[in-house]
């Protein structure tokens, strides 16, 4: 593997440059090296009528690899895990747990954390298109030229903005999950914003740009929190970083990961799959809850 070629002439109108500021942010077009995610932030619950309360705490980290295809476009090869924690007095993240007491409930339950691997897709030049908005025959989607909707913040800074808003058959039907579904389908929204310097984005030496930013998410109540068909939601608020090891992990996040899942610590080499979302993984691997 080698060093995938990629535009620096900033242009927001050429798919071609979008491709390839996006991949760069996201991972590094040097096919050797592989690159990290991280984001910590606090989870709140939704629910009409009352004032958001906060949930949970998260802590986030994808192992990401590119790797080039045949027809110039580029394979993102990734690994992606949320591990749930306690809040500390400031309502900030704190300790991972393997148990819950959900505020709405009352009731103690098993943490399910969502290990994803793996989750790859292709960066294309063109406009990644979600199934319920092309319904019918797959190769007969429209090819939309892939423009993101940058935003310069200053002489010296972009943002970058990677908005996906789904609703699509919820894994977790309520027939056989009552307690887990929150119904026939899964409404989720990730809202990305990534603050990049200019002069790093026109380095052609710079395989990998540094970003900072911010990720949002709306998801469905989660499953292991039972509250079924509970009017209301979960909403994600967190601060997200890329670098370039698993070292500068938080030291308690990369521990826990080395004693519970330490394949997720690097990376794929290859493409394997077939991916599937933490909510298609809680279908495959949990038994639904019994009856209260």
């Amino acid at each position: 593997m080698a060093v995938i070629p990629f535009e620096t002439k900033i242009d927001f109108m050429n798919p071609r440059w979008n491709r390839d500021s996006w991949a760069r942010i996201q991972g590094d077009l040097d096919s050797e090296k592989q690159r990290f995610s991280h984001c910590s932030g606090v989870i709140l619950g939704v629910k009409p009528g009352e004032a958001l309360k906060p949930l949970l705490g998260f802590q986030t980290f994808l192992a990401t690899r590119l790797v080039p295809l045949p027809d110039g476009n580029i394979r993102r090869l990734n690994k992606e895990v949320i591990f749930y924690t306690n809040l500390n007095r400031l309502n900030q993240p704190g300790d991972i747990i393997d148990e819950y007491k959900n505020p709405y409930t009352n009731e103690t339950v098993k943490v399910v954390h969502a290990i994803n691997d793996p989750f790859n897709y292709t960066i294309s030049d063109t406009l990644i298109l979600a199934p319920e908005d092309f319904p019918g025959d797959r190769s007969k989607l429209p090819k939309i030229p892939l423009i993101f909707p940058w935003q310069k913040l200053n002489d010296e800074t972009l943002v970058l903005s990677t908005d996906m808003h789904l609703n699509y058959p919820n894994p977790l039907q309520p027939d056989k999950w009552p307690r887990e579904s929150a119904g026939p389908k899964a409404q989720v929204s990730e809202m990305m914003r990534y603050f990049v310097s200019i002069k790093d984005l026109e380095n052609p030496k710079l395989t990998a740009v540094p970003y900072q930013g911010t990720w949002h998410r709306v998801s469905p109540w989660l499953p292991f929190m039972l509250m079924g068909q509970t009017p209301g939601h979960c909403m994600y608020a967190s601060t997200m970083v890329g670098f370039d090891s698993a070292d500068k992990l938080p030291k308690h996040v990369r521990e826990y990961a080395e004693k519970n899942c330490p394949h997720m610590l690097n990376a794929p080499t290859e493409d394997y799959g077939p991916s599937h979302s933490s909510l298609e993984h809680y279908a495959r691997e949990q038994k639904p809850a019994p009856a209260v």
